[in-house]
């Protein structure tokens, strides 16, 4: 979610061609870190326990370069930890770190979108245990200043201290042709979030739709997108049943780009991601680049994953996955 009010963008380049500048935005930092789809992917492995290259290997359906690629790339911003072979045993093994722990809210919004619109055998296959009430449940997102449940259309937005530009590398990595529905692991229970969030303009539209961006020219605008590249993410939100075309002039015909109901019910799983990237992705530690109101309260929003059961947060390790 970029800032409200910082300087137009138009991703000015740098005398060095690799670097771009765009206005700061914990969303993008946080993409830039761990919103790859094999980033992803392997993160979520990792959660269930998969903590050895074969293992991953074999889960995941990567190859070994890339796999060893994104290994390599976890470890160095803080999100996995390398644990030599044990007395008694041959290879190492992949940890999550309090970095990557933090994610787990994430997981759990991205389970609840998945399983509202999306019906697997993967999904059918889980229950989500709460340890501290023994019960199933569905996790929910509440402010936790008035504990309501978090509605997306009820923020506003403003600029915060860290309202600056970021200087970023041009993403060099392709956009991957393997659909997450072809990852053979069985843990992979949010496929259809990973393909959509897994590449960085497709994020980012939405990102910049929950502030009320709808045209293609506003798009271009806020980010450092070709009209092609554009144009192609656009077609797949709207295929995806994301957003939805109005027409807003006949002569060149020109269409507005909606969130649906299906979009707006991403919003949880993105403010997840926005104070991820605000504890752990702030460079200059100049605080958080927007401030977000919620409305309902008229407080400042933090976000909290809950149990729909007893209504306490999630943490970390007071989820079980039980397997029917």
């Amino acid at each position: 979610m970029p800032t409200a009010n910082a300087q137009p963008r138009n991703a000015q380049k740098s005398a060095d061609a690799s670097v771009l500048y765009t206005r700061a935005s914990s969303i993008n930092r946080a993409l830039d870190q761990i919103g790859d789809k094999w980033s992803l992917l392997i993160i979520q492995e990792v959660f269930w326990g998969i903590n050895h290259f074969s293992e991953m290997l074999e889960a995941t359906g990567v190859s070994r370069g890339v796999l060893s690629d994104r290994l390599k790339w976890l470890q160095s911003i803080g999100c996995l930890r390398k644990r030599e072979p044990q007395p008694g045993r041959r290879f190492s093994s992949y940890h999550l770190t309090k970095k990557s722990l933090q994610l787990h809210a994430s997981a759990m919004m991205a389970i609840e979108w998945e399983r509202k619109y999306y019906r697997t055998p993967q999904l059918d296959a889980i229950q989500l245990i709460h340890t501290a009430c023994s019960e199933a449940f569905t996790p929910t997102m509440r402010c936790s200043s008035c504990a309501q449940r978090v509605n997306g259309r009820e923020v506003s937005y403003s600029a915060g201290p860290g309202a600056t530009r970021d200087q970023r590398q041009k993403k060099v990595r392709r956009r991957s042709s393997l659909s997450s529905s072809s990852v053979p692991s069985q843990h992979s229970v949010y496929r259809n979030l990973i393909d959509l969030v897994g590449d960085r303009w497709t994020a980012n539209i939405i990102a910049l739709a929950f502030h009320g961006n709808s045209r293609f020219d506003t798009f271009l605008k806020e980010l450092p997108v070709a009209t092609n590249i554009l144009s192609d993410r656009l077609k797949l939100l709207e295929k995806e049943g994301i957003f939805v075309a109005q027409a807003y002039q006949e002569r060149p015909r020109r269409f507005e780009y909606h969130l649906t109901e299906k979009g707006w019910d991403l919003f949880p799983y993105f403010l997840t991601l926005l104070q991820w990237g605000d504890r752990w992705c702030d460079p200059k530690g100049l605080g958080p680049p927007i401030h977000l109101t919620h409305q309902a309260c008229a407080k400042a929003l933090s976000g909290e994953a809950v149990c729909s059961r007893c209504n306490e947060r999630l943490a970390p390790f007071a989820v079980s996955i039980k397997l029917a």
